[in-house]
């Protein structure tokens, strides 16, 4: 007696989420729902997480340093690792992706004085610079998890602009807090 065939209804998965890792300098925009957005071990460096709710987009860059002035051979080489070069080119990308400015929920992460020296205040001086681009260029930041003495990991989920922060293995999303203007 020959053998039935018959065929099992296929499981359904879902798609595999990705991960787009941004380092030290570097930024990435996506509108694919399926990725997550994620740069790791920000100490006095500085993310500045954006996402559009209507467009469904989502952006991180990972700043390294306030003004290219400080090495001008670097920001030659690694505009985004600057402040006041990469935020420009960060957002231009973003607006190729259909990103408003008027919509952007923007929050930033790091800033952190690491060495516990406080001497140089880098930390400071990346939020200070982040900040004021970013309020005389019109956008706001709506919260922020900034300062203190701790390294800090962020991804941002490109399907609702969650974001997720960790400090030590442990979460501390809850540490967000609403963003002051600039000078306050």
């Amino acid at each position: 007696m020959p053998e039935a065939a018959f065929a099992l209804p296929l499981p359904m998965f879902a798609s595999p989420a990705k991960r787009l890792v941004v380092g030290i300098g570097e930024f990435a925009v996506s509108d694919d729902p399926n990725a997550t957005i994620v740069t790791h071990a920000l100490g006095s460096c500085v993310a500045v997480c954006l996402w559009d709710p209507l467009a469904k987009v989502a952006g991180l860059i990972h700043v390294l340093l306030p003004s290219a002035s400080i090495n001008p051979v670097r920001a030659k080489q690694q505009p985004a690792a600057f402040a006041d070069t990469g935020l420009p080119i960060f957002f231009q990308s973003a607006y190729k992706y259909g990103v408003e400015k008027k919509r952007c929920r923007v929050q930033i992460v790091g800033g952190a004085d690491v060495t516990g020296v406080g001497a140089t205040a880098i930390g400071k001086r990346n939020v200070l610079a982040i900040k004021s681009l970013l309020w005389r260029n019109g956008v706001l930041i709506e919260r922020e998890a900034v300062g203190g003495s701790s390294a800090r990991s962020v991804s941002v989920c490109v399907t609702d602009g969650e974001l997720t922060i960790t400090s030590g293995g442990e979460d501390v999303s809850s540490q967000m807090t609403r963003s002051e203007p600039c000078g306050r």
